[in-house]
């Protein structure tokens, strides 16, 4: 999926976000994270679980507060912490679509209700109007308009989640924030889902971050990803080229570990996987963050925390950008 880049839609900005578990030790989930998602780009996050990917998802949109470091979106800075005018404002511009189709829908309200819930926050929304434009969005998501008046216990997974993504698209945002919207559905639903995005992207000119663990998947619907370790940045470029030909060595790993589409070759495959664990995201040191299950480090990776900066592809496969990419490693400075 091809879409063009151009000017800067959103921007995070030495974003951090840590949660505070007592007054000397805090969980560094996100990390002096800083990047740009341009207009009408599909940027994709990937990482292990527990990297942060989530989390900088939700403070983007100021569900989490802000530690420290901006955000901005067409060059405003949004607030560190968002008040409930600050999110009547921007719900309209910027919106999530949410990993549990089930948990994130209001069980005491109808599907109808739930998708509806934003535009009633308007002062000038008219019932009928209202109505209308529900029935329009769940004709849009593939459902019926007959459907507005069940509760969600009475869908299926992949029914709900089309119910999520009516609700965050009937307000005509221009961003949203996939967090993981297939990973809690079947397989032969994940693809109906993501085709569904695909289509609503090109129709309304969407910009989204697109959160997920399968790297192929986030391939195939991003024009960039972003590889997230330890609430950190590893490295950033063209969907197509991280995948293809990766550069750090925790992107090389995950890549190594992706299954093969094709079951003949993944039956006589041999990936070596990724030694240990995730370390602990407490209080975390100087150094690079990989530097204890990389099999390239050296002594200065545990000394010295590696920045994320331009490296140039000179083999990239995007021929509409400037075949640079973006490396956390001290192998390539």
């Amino acid at each position: 999926m091809t879409g063009t880049t151009g000017n800067v839609l959103l921007e995070s900005r030495n974003l951090k976000r840590y949660f505070r578990l007592d007054h000397l030790r805090y969980v560094h989930a996100v990390d002096d994270v800083s990047l740009v998602i341009h207009t009408n780009e599909i940027l994709g996050l990937v990482g292990e679980s527990g990297s942060g990917k989530s989390t900088f998802g939700k403070t983007l949109l100021g569900l989490h507060d802000k530690t420290a470091g901006e955000v901005l979106y067409r060059g405003e800075v949004l607030p560190a912490r968002y008040r409930s005018a600050d999110f009547q404002r921007f719900a309209r511009s910027m919106q999530m679509i949410f990993q549990d189709p089930y948990s994130s829908l209001n069980p005491r309200m109808t599907a109808g209700e739930i998708i509806a819930e934003g535009l009633r926050l308007r002062s000038d929304a008219k019932p009928q109007a209202v109505r209308d434009e529900v029935a329009r969005w769940l004709g849009q998501v593939g459902l019926s308009p007959d459907h507005g008046s069940r509760y969600p216990h009475e869908f299926s997974g992949g029914q709900r989640q089309r119910i999520g993504i009516a609700r965050a698209m009937i307000v005509e945002p221009e961003f949203v924030v996939c967090d993981e919207p297939i990973s809690a559905l079947d397989v032969s639903v994940q693809a109906q889902v993501i085709n569904l995005l695909a289509d609503l992207k090109f129709k309304f000119g969407l910009t989204m971050l697109f959160i997920a663990h399968d790297l192929s998947m986030v391939r195939y619907v991003s024009d960039r990803m972003a590889v997230m370790y330890l609430g950190a940045l590893a490295e950033v470029g063209p969907a197509d080229d991280v995948f293809f030909r990766p550069m750090h060595p925790y992107t090389q790993m995950l890549v190594a570990s992706n299954p093969e589409p094709d079951p003949v070759v993944e039956r006589h495959r041999s990936p070596e996987p990724i030694q240990g664990e995730i370390p602990s995201p407490i209080n975390v040191g100087p150094g690079c963050r990989f530097a204890g299950r990389c099999p390239k480090v050296m002594d200065r990776c545990r000394q010295t925390t590696p920045e994320l900066l331009p490296v140039r592809d000179l083999n990239s496969r995007d021929l509409n950008s400037n075949a640079t990419r973006q490396v956390a490693c001290h192998l390539y400075g």
